[in-house]
This record gives C-alpha cells, structure tokens and sequence, in this order.
C-alpha cells in the first residue's frame, strides 16, 4: 500500500457540543488533583462506537458507502452518570465517566456502525460495546472506589445527531484527532 492509498487510524464516535465539554471539565475541577494516571485532554473527549485502526482509502470509501447505506435512526438526548472504572474500580486502569438517559439508544446506534463496519470488510469487534466517555488512562492499576463514589453525576445532555469519523495520530503525550467526515442521524 503506497503513501497515497493511506487514510490513518480511523474511529467511529460522538463528538461533545462545546456546552458540554467546559461542563464536564468544569464538573470535574473540584477532583482534578485526584484523577490518576494520565487524564484525557478535554479537547479529546468523545463516546467512541467503534475503533477501526489502519485503514486504507479503499477501506475508507466502504466504510463511508456503509454509514451512508445505513438507517442511524432518529436523533436523541443522551445523558449521563457518574464515574466508572475498567475492569473494576478496586483495580483500574480506565476512569470513565458512564451514560444515562438514552443508552439504550445509543447501543443501538453502536450495533448499526459495528453493522455498518463489518459489511464495509472490517473485521467484527470482539468486545461487547459499553458506553462510556474516557477521562483517564491509569499505569499501574489503582483503586478508584473513593472517588468514583463521592464525584456526583454529570447532570448535563447531549444532543446525539451526527456519528463523527476522526483519523488519530499518535505522537508524544496525548494523541491528536481530526475530524474527517460526519454520518447524520
């Protein structure tokens, strides 16, 4: 594959209103100081569907002819929760912030994308989908408990009307992510 076939590390998300990513840093500023490992940037924040990896631009055009064949359904509210952790919060290595009104929605948004993915030539995910924004990476593991109990839920919505396709690039610190294209609900 040449350099002009290449598209990048391609995923598949919900990308944050503006309103709702000052809220969500502004509602964890009290905690900052106790979020281990390394935070997400804010500017990074999104509700991931689906990760694709390497894709090539042939790849890349399947995948777009998918999204645009698919019924995404109507738009939503999505709300959210309080703080999680991966694979549990005695031991983790993810914090996350969970979903509220409106997963079920979004579950299902997820499986027309995963549908929409595997009929464009990607392979199928092997991990069940479980809705969630990333707002730390923690190496060593560690116990979250406390602070997963005390920080309260996020009690703004977000208006869900769009799936956003963004390449990521890797590079020292935190990745970076362009927006490439965008499938309306």
């Amino acid at each position: 594959m040449g350099d002009d076939s290449f598209v990048g590390r391609i995923f598949l998300a919900i990308g944050l209103t503006e309103d709702v990513r000052h809220g969500l840093a502004a509602h964890l500023a009290a905690w900052s100081d106790e979020l281990p490992g390394r935070p997400v940037p804010p500017d990074n924040w999104h509700l991931t569907l689906r990760f694709l990896g390497k894709c090539d631009r042939l790849e890349y055009e399947k995948l777009l002819a998918a999204l645009g064949d698919a019924v995404l359904g109507s738009p939503f509210t999505l709300g959210f929760e309080g703080l999680g952790a991966f694979p549990r919060s005695s031991r983790a290595a993810v914090l996350w912030l969970g979903t509220g009104r409106g997963t079920d929605e979004l579950i299902a948004l997820a499986a027309t994308v995963e549908d929409a993915a595997v009929r464009s030539g990607f392979m199928p995910e092997e991990r069940p989908f479980h809705p969630h924004l990333t707002l730390s990476r923690i190496r060593p593991p560690v116990n979250v408990r406390d602070l997963v109990e005390r920080v309260p839920r996020f009690p703004l919505t977000l208006p869900v009307d769009a799936v956003t396709v963004y390449r990521s690039y890797l590079q020292a610190g935190p990745a970076r992510y362009e927006i490439l294209d965008e499938a309306r609900l």
